[in-house]
């Protein structure tokens, strides 16, 4: 008996900890699409957890994220696997690599390669897992199901078609360059500025944009620092013919004083005659108005002392005065 009960223990001791999974049951599986000009996000609701959330911001491509909503992760790593179904024989899990655990409401973001591979798994009928390590032994699972998840991603093509350019990031510091040496906008200057432009129009929280003019060494100081100034002059004037207001504008210039590159050949001098953009976001001001003060309450003047009764002295100077 006591040989048998040893061999039940080695038994058990030997099968992995037992996993703490989430995942919402097949029957109430759903997808949304959700998106502006800025970002575009594709998730699925987790039961007791959360969501699972495809994020693409405008001018860069999707990233995957967990919101924990109902569960804390704590700080670590985690697995990303593309989980093969049960109903496809002979096809194996694939890793897709670690993401670091930082725990809060969006524990990790993955990267671009990582959330593109999570993707084809999904149209392929894979699950994304995440598999993360408990403290206290054993292992947490999140899973996706990939349940109507092609018509919900054809959703999510829909909205990210509609995404602006670039993201706010990438353009408040913005260059444009003057490479043939005049102060004239080529086409490429200006599909620059129409950028920023859209930027602008669609997000009107953006309301000042300074303007940096610079040259090269090609020509003496005043000379370059003219150019400078007339550059960032021709950048204002697109600006402004496109509807920016003059009082957003700031215009610096600055000459050959800043290069980027030093200017020893003809490809450097040109990267050197540029004009550089920067949006920013600053608070209106509200006009300086002084604090009304309640006027001092009258004063009642205390009543006059009552006339001492004149002396016949006194009576008598009188009528002399």
């Amino acid at each position: 008996m006591r040989q048998r009960y040893l061999a039940l223990l080695s038994v058990f001791a030997s099968l992995p900890a037992m996993a703490l999974t989430f995942q919402t049951r097949l029957e109430n599986i759903e997808w949304k699409v959700e998106g502006d000009q800025f970002e575009c996000r594709l998730s699925q609701p987790i039961a007791d957890f959360g969501a699972g959330e495809f994020v693409r911001r405008a001018g860069e491509q999707a990233t995957f994220r967990l919101k924990a909503t109902g569960y804390s992760l704590a700080s670590g790593s985690a697995t990303l696997i593309a989980a093969a179904a049960p109903w496809q024989p002979g096809r194996g899990d694939l890793n897709l690599g670690a993401v670091k655990i930082s725990g809060g409401d969006i524990p990790f973001n993955t990267s671009q390669a990582q959330a593109g591979r999570l993707i084809a798994g999904l149209m392929d009928g894979r699950t994304p897992v995440i598999r993360h390590a408990l403290r206290e032994g054993g292992a947490m699972e999140v899973r996706l199901l990939p349940v109507r998840f092609s018509k919900a991603y054809s959703d999510f093509q829909v909205c990210t078609a509609k995404l602006l350019p670039m993201n706010f990031d990438q353009v408040r510091q913005t260059e444009v360059g003057f490479p043939g040496g005049g102060i004239d906008l080529d086409a490429s200057a200006k599909r620059r500025l129409d950028t920023v432009l859209a930027y602008m129009k669609a997000d009107p929280t953006v309301n000042r944009v300074e303007l940096d003019g610079h040259s090269d060494n090609s020509g003496n100081r005043l000379t370059n620092r003219d150019l400078s100034r007339r550059r960032a002059l021709a950048v204002m004037d697109y600006l402004k013919a496109q509807g920016v207001p003059e009082e957003q504008i700031i215009v610096r210039f600055h000459g050959e004083q800043y290069p980027l590159v030093p200017n020893t050949n003809n490809t450097n001098r040109a990267r050197n005659r540029r004009v550089n953009i920067h949006l920013d976001r600053v608070a209106e001001q509200k006009p300086f108005v002084p604090p009304v003060t309640a006027p001092a309450p009258a004063t009642t003047p205390a009543p006059a002392a009552p006339a001492a009764p004149a002396t016949a002295a006194g009576a008598a100077s009188a009528k002399v005065s």
